[in-house]
């Protein structure tokens, strides 16, 4: 019998919850309280632990209680299989009751109120005792989620392929992700032809300057030679931003996709100007090697089936 096999008969997956409960609350006293037991269990289990894997896996310091560089190695992968093991339950609720499961998805709020709200529309007629939670960020955060598991699908723009390494990448949408957006009551909603340099001087409500969205502006106007539109409102609520634009009076950039649904906008607009370096791609990422739910499978097809045409 090797080493691997003396520390599976003795260690148990109820003593690692106990660990990163106690390496969470910051002491044993807390984690006791939150798991609802005493804390000589609590030190029973932690010293379990230890016993079967022959090293120290906590150290006591003067901000409290902080894992060892082993405690941490058993965490991370911890993490993991618990993660699992939540994938393993809910893929056999779902197998045993298909019109029932649960999703937890990350994406910006742009794709939210656009592709995938539209899936959401679609999924919950079919399945209608699923839960989905959408998690609405981007960019490096959402990263982040979907590395710690607390996201299981993200849909995001990928401007950095080193970015996402250790994830798994389906190019979604890769086109002009940005057009120039009026409210239908805009005198540019009736213009067949509009050039950027005219726009120069109209109100503008934008993201924060450090988005994306913001950037591919500034960008735009440079490219032609133009000094970038002062922003008259710069906020990241996409409601405040579309509600401006509907009283005709503002301007502003939105992808592609959150004007493709009907009937979804009938106030807003994309104007006919030619906005240079506005590509940009949308991708599908997952985490390599984790298994993906079956209701995940069925919400990855339902949206490339919703953003192929």
């Amino acid at each position: 019998m090797d080493k691997v096999d003396r520390v599976e008969r003795r260690l148990k997956l109820h003593d690692v919850r106990v660990l990163m409960s106690v390496v969470q609350a910051g002491g044993m006293r807390k984690a006791a309280a939150q798991l609802g037991t005493s804390q000589p269990a609590i030190s029973r289990s932690i010293s379990d632990l230890e016993h079967a894997l022959g090293v120290r896996l906590l150290d006591r310091g003067s901000g409290g209680i902080e894992p060892t560089p082993y405690g941490r190695a058993l965490i991370k992968r911890g993490v993991a299989v618990f993660d699992e093991l939540r994938q393993g339950i809910r893929d056999i609720e779902f197998l045993a009751d298909p019109t029932s499961g649960e999703l937890r998805i990350g994406c910006s709020e742009s794709l939210a109120a656009g592709p995938v709200l539209a899936v959401i529309d679609r999924l919950t007629r079919r399945y209608p005792r699923i839960v989905l939670h959408v998690l609405t960020t981007a960019g490096p955060p959402l990263y982040r989620d979907l590395r710690e598991r607390n996201v299981e699908i993200a849909i995001s723009l990928v401007t950095g392929r080193e970015a996402v390494a250790d994830m798994v990448v389906e190019n979604l949408l890769v086109d002009n992700y940005f057009v120039v957006v009026a409210g239908s009551q805009s005198p540019w909603a009736q213009r067949r032809k509009i050039e950027l340099a005219e726009l120069a001087n109209e109100a503008w409500t934008l993201l924060p300057s450090e988005s994306v969205a913001s950037a591919v502006v500034v960008e735009a106007f440079r490219a032609r030679g133009l000094e970038p539109p002062r922003t008259t409102v710069i906020t990241p609520s996409l409601n405040l931003r579309n509600t401006l634009l509907a009283t005709g009076r503002f301007l502003t950039v939105l992808p592609r996709f959150a004007l493709m649904l009907p009937g979804k906008h009938p106030l807003l607009k994309a104007l006919p100007v030619e906005f240079p370096n506005a590509a940009r791609n949308t991708a599908i990422l997952t985490l390599r090697n984790r298994t993906l739910s079956p209701l995940a499978e069925i919400f990855i097809e339902t949206l490339r089936a919703i953003v192929k045409p």
